[in-house]
């Protein structure tokens, strides 16, 4: 009976450990278990959320890096070839006529890269003819080069526009490669002395645009 006894005294202290004194089992906080299955799922998608605006963020600063690095080489090679000499020039106009920039040293040079498929040569197209025409007689000389184009479709481009300066074709785009154009139209300004004072990427915007450039070249 001893036992029995024994059992009787713990009795309290056995309720007590069960928890509460009716001997209700006590259960821990809800706060005390771990995260459940349903709350991670519910955290997944804030979380992806999250990558997604890190990742797009992260891609439009390496896009700006990339555009910023562009324009400073262009820049750079603008003004490299700002500052020096014109690479040499020989070819053939659509009529025949052999043109070599060497032997127009003395003359303010104005050389045109466009193409007929080129929608902005279009919109400069006669201020070019008008300009060569109004110059001629000024010791000023207009050149064009057809690039990457069809010799049928050029020759439609210069007698819609009645472009009468001298243009033949870049076979094998070999002047666009000495001069390295970044696209057409590009322009290049050369003084008498025969060095490249200025170029113009995209298309002449007016007459006044283009006498300030003419006035860098002048005999």
């Amino acid at each position: 009976m001893s036992g029995s006894g024994d059992w009787m005294r713990n009795w309290p202290a056995m309720t007590e450990l069960s928890g509460t004194e009716s001997g209700t089992p006590h259960l821990p906080d809800r706060d005390t278990f771990p995260e459940s299955h349903t709350e991670r799922q519910t955290d997944a998608p804030s979380r992806r959320a999250v990558r997604f605006w890190r990742v797009l963020f992260l891609g439009v600063v390496m896009a700006f890096i990339v555009l910023l690095a562009v324009r400073l080489w262009q820049t750079n090679v603008q003004e490299q070839r700002a500052a020096g000499e014109a690479p040499e020039l020989r070819f053939t106009t659509f009529d025949g006529v052999e043109v070599d920039l060497g032997e127009l040293r003395g003359t303010g040079v104005v050389i045109n890269f466009w193409a007929s498929w080129c929608t902005p040569c279009r919109e400069e197209a006669e201020l070019l003819e008008q300009t060569w025409r109004r110059e001629k007689e000024n010791g000023i000389v207009f050149l064009g080069l057809d690039y990457l184009d069809q010799e049928p479709a050029a020759l439609a481009y210069l007698a819609e526009f009645d472009i009468t300066y001298p243009n033949g074709p870049d076979l094998r785009s070999q002047a666009a490669r000495r001069y390295r154009i970044q696209g057409v139209p590009e322009t290049f300004f050369i003084s008498p002395e025969g060095r490249i004072v200025e170029t113009v990427v995209g298309p002449i915007a007016s007459q006044q645009e283009m006498d300030e450039l003419l006035d860098l070249i002048r005999p």
